[in-house]
């Protein structure tokens, strides 16, 4: 029961999301002939270990602060439901911060050597990633409480991760890049859009005031569509800029997933709204995979 219940507060479903970033980076990388498995595997790991921090501390933080109770529309929570205590919790926060740091310094030695200015600038990253993962929804004035969770998934799931992963692999960063790591964080953070349309109600109640509770459901629905035609926009300008063969147009393949999303977030009442996170996350791998193989072909 407990490994079950372990397993479920990783939230595994959030894993595919968070890989994203990393192939978008990677496949930039292998564009340029500068692929390595070596980091490819440990810039995952670290990812994924900080994604199961963050998802662990938002687990604790909204049972602390009242966004997950019985009245909640989404899954419920490991802490929430009893079937974790708080105790556990924060030493699997410990532990997760711990692991975090050591995949994180192995992944910095490998792919950076000796050079220290390089190795300070993106440790520096590494606990900046760290902080934000607990401070979404853990502290006494949570930043996700405060509506800025958005810009925070920008960040770190978008710039930091796209472009951060590349320059592990390649040393050196084109001003164009920005473009697909944008793709990366903005269809990031359609995912949470949706779990904040989804749980508006119990957040308002909880004082968890996240953009969709900021502005209303409506609003929010239009925003979730800038979101999306944002993140194909960023895509097809850099392939307009580097266009050298069709494959680049593979990406394509994937707007009909995405507004398939879109009109579903849309019409669903809130307790239908779940299976379309997952369904958004799922679209966004599909097309970094996409994405990556199109500018790899010949």
């Amino acid at each position: 029961m407990q490994t079950k219940a372990w397993i479920a507060a990783f939230r595994p479903r959030t894993l595919p999301l968070a890989l994203s970033c990393i192939g978008m980076g990677a496949f930039l990388a292998a564009s340029v002939g500068a692929f390595q498995w070596d980091i490819f595997l440990l810039c995952a790991s670290t990812t994924i270990l900080l994604q199961i921090l963050s998802n662990l501390a938002n687990d604790y933080g909204d049972s602390i602060h009242g966004a997950d109770h019985d009245g909640r529309v989404g899954p419920s929570r490991a802490v929430q439901s009893g079937v974790i205590s708080k105790e556990s919790m924060k030493k699997a926060l410990i532990v997760f911060v711990v692991l975090c740091l050591i995949s994180g310094i192995w992944l910095l030695k490998v792919s950076l050597g000796g050079n220290l200015e390089a190795i300070l600038f993106f440790f520096g990253l590494g606990i900046l990633s760290i902080l934000a993962a607990i401070a979404y929804t853990v502290g006494r004035k949570p930043y996700g409480y405060l509506g800025m969770g958005d810009f925070s998934v920008l960040v770190f799931f978008g710039i930091v991760g796209v472009l951060g992963s590349l320059y592990l692999f390649t040393q050196s960063i084109s001003w164009d890049y920005l473009l697909p790591a944008m793709s990366c964080g903005f269809f990031s953070m359609g995912v949470l859009n949706i779990n904040n349309i989804r749980d508006i109600e119990s957040d308002r109640k909880a004082g968890k005031f996240s953009l969709p509770v900021r502005i209303g459901r409506d609003k929010a629905i239009t925003y979730h569509w800038l979101l999306i035609m944002g993140g194909l926009a960023s895509a097809i300008v850099f392939t307009i800029i580097n266009y050298s063969a069709l494959s680049q147009l593979l990406f394509l393949i994937t707007i009909p997933f995405f507004l398939i999303n879109g009109v579903s977030v849309a019409k669903k009442p809130s307790e239908e709204l779940d299976p379309y996170l997952k369904q958004m996350a799922l679209s966004t791998l599909l097309f970094v995979i996409l994405f990556g193989v199109g500018i790899l072909l010949p």
